[in-house]
């Protein structure tokens, strides 16, 4: 699975936008932006996806005239005819250093700061298949989505500058490299306790949990934001994919965390794991979530980095918060009401757990889940709920995705868990989980059981 680009590339393209952001420091660190409009039929109107950031624009006309815009409720801006340049001001530092609202609006200290391209990227309000822009960023180094030309020129498609990801501003660097592929790393901020090198590590080992579950990693590029937070210790407060074009990651960490509490961590190969589903549309967040949810388990124990036991362990306790949340709501319900994130991730990890045990019955323990994300790579990045049916029911042989899904949807949520787990031979008692002799012993010890290689 790749980035999604044309082969043609948006190089071939005569670009009808340009912009060129400079990064400033007084009196508080900002994007000053000039948007230039290089072609007669460049667009006019124009829109911020996040507004808010940006009160006013200035237009700049080819007879010499200037005129402020106003930028409505709805973030959109339209040029008046002759506009040459639009010009404006993204303050980073006027929208809280805390909080979840920050890190898509900005997010940082000093020199290092995080913000999403939707929050202070003045794009075309209507995007046509053939547009083009080109991006300039100076005096600072950036982390963009995107990778820039020997020049230092980014050279995007109109549908970057919509789903245009996370970015980085500043601070440092460094590359993850797993088969076949590339992780660009910025730390956006100082840590108390942990070098640079740990993160790095850390993200390191991530990457190659996903190859657990895929053959290669799924992208041969992505961008990764490490955001410490101030009075915060533990390893990992938050994370987040943007399907950017490669998809962009950030995570959150606590900037007094220890090394030593990274070892635990899940967060980080939650994130990546991410990149090993399609992009499925319209979204389908149980299926999204539950997978990663259940593969983070699976991943971390067939790495090694914990045992089968402690991954048993984690997913029942998963389960029980699951329960605890939504209690008897059916499943479908609790996906309808969208009102319950614990809720929605752990049914939709019995889901994920539940399809690759059925699918391991019926091929005698051959192919399981990992199989279908394989299927499905292989046909593209984006995926429906539909194609992900199909892909289930082709490895089957036989229907099996759309009865097992109904089973779940119309009866009470993690009613099919203690049957599941009888037959698996997990059981949970005093002394933890015990893992004994049953029906699909065997089947277990392939979900969780430690790998050296990459999934076959």
């Amino acid at each position: 699975m790749g980035a999604l680009r044309s082969p043609a590339g948006p190089e071939r393209e005569p670009a009808a936008l340009r912009y060129l952001v400079t990064y400033v420091r007084e009196p508080e660190r900002a994007l000053e932006v000039e948007l230039l409009r290089l072609r007669e039929e460049a667009p006019r109107k124009f829109l911020f996806t996040l507004p808010g950031g940006v009160s006013e624009v200035r237009a700049l006309g080819e007879d010499g005239s200037e005129r402020a815009l106003p930028v409505s409720e709805e973030g959109g801006v339209l040029a008046p005819p002759g506009t040459l340049r639009l010009l404006y001001r993204y303050e980073l530092s006027a929208h809280g250093r805390d909080g979840h609202a920050s890190f898509f609006t900005g997010l940082g200290e000093g020199d290092a700061w995080h913000v999403a391209g939707r929050a202070w990227l003045l794009r075309p309000h209507v995007v046509t298949p053939s547009l083009r822009a080109e991006l300039v960023v100076q005096d600072t180094e950036a982390l963009l989505p995107w990778a820039p030309d020997a020049d230092g020129i980014y050279r995007l498609r109109g549908v970057d500058l919509v789903d245009s990801g996370f970015h980085g501003f500043g601070g440092r660097r460094c590359t993850v490299r797993p088969p076949g592929a590339v992780l660009e790393v910025a730390v956006l901020g100082r840590m108390s306790h942990v070098e640079d090198a740990a993160l790095c590590a850390w993200v390191r080992q991530a990457a190659e949990e996903v190859m657990t579950v895929r053959r290669t990693f799924p992208y041969p590029r992505v961008t990764v934001r490490i955001v410490p937070v101030p009075r915060r210790d533990n390893p990992s407060l938050f994370g987040m994919v943007l399907w950017s074009s490669p998809p962009s990651v950030s995570l959150l960490v606590g900037q007094d965390a220890t090394p030593g509490s990274f070892t635990r961590d899940w967060v980080a190969v939650h994130e990546l794991l991410h990149l090993a589903h399609p992009i499925f549309l319209p979204r389908v967040s149980w299926l999204s979530e539950g997978l990663a949810t259940y593969l983070t388990e699976v991943a971390r124990a067939r790495s090694g980095r914990q045992t089968p036991e402690r991954a048993w362990e984690e997913i029942l306790d998963g389960f029980a918060r699951g329960r605890r949340a939504v209690g008897t709501r059916t499943m479908q319900d609790v996906i309808d009401q969208g009102d319950s994130y614990v809720g929605t991730y752990w049914t939709g990890a019995l889901f994920a757990l539940h399809l690759d045990v059925e699918l391991r019955r019926v091929t005698g323990n051959r192919q399981g889940l990992e199989d279908v994300l394989e299927r499905l790579a292989r046909a593209g990045s984006t995926a429906s709920l539909d194609d992900f049916a199909m892909a289930v029911d082709a490895l089957a042989g036989r229907p099996l995705f759309r009865a097992l899904l109904s089973r779940h949807l119309s009866a009470p949520s993690f009613s099919e868990q203690d049957a599941l787990l009888q037959a698996l031979g997990v059981e949970s008692g005093p002394l933890g989980v015990q893992l004994g002799p049953a029906r699909d012993s065997q089947v277990r010890e392939a979900l969780v059981g430690k790998r050296s290689e990459p999934a076959r």
